[in-house]
């Protein structure tokens, strides 16, 4: 396994993998200390909820409170590290053309649906039951089960969420484009969790979820 040096250009090598992952749909992978891994917004202002587990101990997991408290800010971007619930890194961005990705509106679930909308809006596809099915999916060797219990607050890549000075969040237009990306290291070995989201009822992905590409170099 290659590991690459602070700096080094590792787009000069082809990824080892590329999986586009459609609207509504999930991802869930080993990623390996060392490896990089890229999500690619393929059309724009798509919400990636994504959340990271210690590959070895689930229980170990992202924290959204240590990674805000260790960087003294809510949004994620170049040169941040994402921490665990032990507090150490789990993984590092080294690289974002969109600059700035949400910590705090969580993934979008048939409660929230009913709160936020409608309650009609309840039934509609969302990125927690996306989350729950890949799990119960999921067979890792050596690594317990991954199930609802691991889960907490994700990050929503690409997705932008203004926190008001009154403290009230705002789901509003995002500020990706076709083709922005983020970059992660992987400072140890970790499980990604993905759900593309399939939100139809807030303004971030313009109301038309939208595929992403998943890329992995080794």
């Amino acid at each position: 396994m290659t590991q690459f040096a602070p700096g080094a250009d590792y787009t000069r090598t082809l990824p080892s993998t590329r999986e586009v992952v459609d609207a509504g749909a999930a991802f869930m992978r080993r990623i390996n200390a060392g490896q990089v891994v890229r999500i690619l917004d393929l059309c724009g202002n798509q919400a990636v909820d994504t959340f990271f587990f210690n590959a070895i101990d689930p229980q170990e997991r992202y924290s959204a409170v240590d990674t805000i408290r260790a960087q003294q800010r809510i949004y994620l971007t170049t040169g941040t590290d994402l921490m665990s619930t032990e507090n150490r890194v789990m993984l590092s961005i080294i690289a974002d053309t969109c600059g700035r990705h949400d910590t705090l509106g969580g993934a979008c679930a048939a409660e929230s649906n009913t709160v936020r909308y409608d309650l009609a809006k309840k039934f509609m596809h969302n990125c927690r039951d996306s989350f729950l099915l890949a799990m119960a999916n999921w067979h890792e060797p050596g690594c317990e089960p991954i199930g609802k219990r691991h889960l907490s607050a994700n990050i929503n890549f690409f997705m932008n969420v203004p926190v008001h000075p009154d403290g009230r969040l705002e789901f509003v237009d995002g500020i990706s484009a076709a083709g922005k990306y983020v970059d992660l290291r992987a400072a140890m070995d970790v499980i990604m969790l993905v759900s593309n989201c399939p939100q139809l009822n807030n303004p971030c992905n313009a109301y038309n979820p939208t595929p992403i590409e998943i890329q992995i170099w080794e």
